[in-house]
């Protein structure tokens, strides 16, 4: 897996890649999730550099992750945690979180490899989930069900 800076806005792209292939393919609901809540202005990153980023990472899970079947690739947390190691800034760790847990409500569904994503971000960078969802809380009046989950869950 290629190295990027600490707290560079590859490191951030990487995160938000991660995110998009946490339940294992690219869905479009999570793609247009970017679009409609801003997420490239909000982390401060470039539409080019998520998108370069994003191919550098597939390449880089090709060579270095688990593929038990065909077509699947499955990520362990050691490397998980490896990746989100990247983003070190506290204010960086929460706009991180809540990209990811948006991506992650943008379909509605929460699968395993989302749900590991998320809590090894929250133990990593020792986040609680409220600390990031309360502005979309406020926007939608009531929390979403991916995040009613998530606190069940995870909490």
């Amino acid at each position: 897996m290629r190295h990027y800076t600490t707290d560079s806005a590859e490191a951030m792209s990487r995160v938000v890649a991660l995110a998009l292939l946490a339940d294992g393919a690219l869905d479009h609901s999570e793609l247009e999730s970017l679009k409609s809540r801003q997420m490239h202005d909000r982390l401060r990153i470039a539409p080019e550099t998520l998108d370069r980023v994003m191919h550098e990472f597939c390449n880089d899970l090709l060579q270095c992750a688990r593929a038990p079947n065909i077509g699947q690739i499955e990520l362990d947390r050691e490397l998980i945690d490896q990746l989100l190691d990247d983003i070190r800034s506290p204010e960086m760790q929460k706009d991180a979180l809540g990209a990811i847990v948006d991506i992650v409500n943008a379909d509605g569904c929460l699968n395993g490899g989302e749900a590991i994503l998320i809590s090894e971000a929250m133990n990593l960078w020792g986040l609680e989930l409220k600390q990031v969802s309360r502005t979309e809380v406020r926007q939608a009046q009531r929390p979403s069900r991916v995040i009613e989950m998530l606190h069940d869950g995870l909490s």
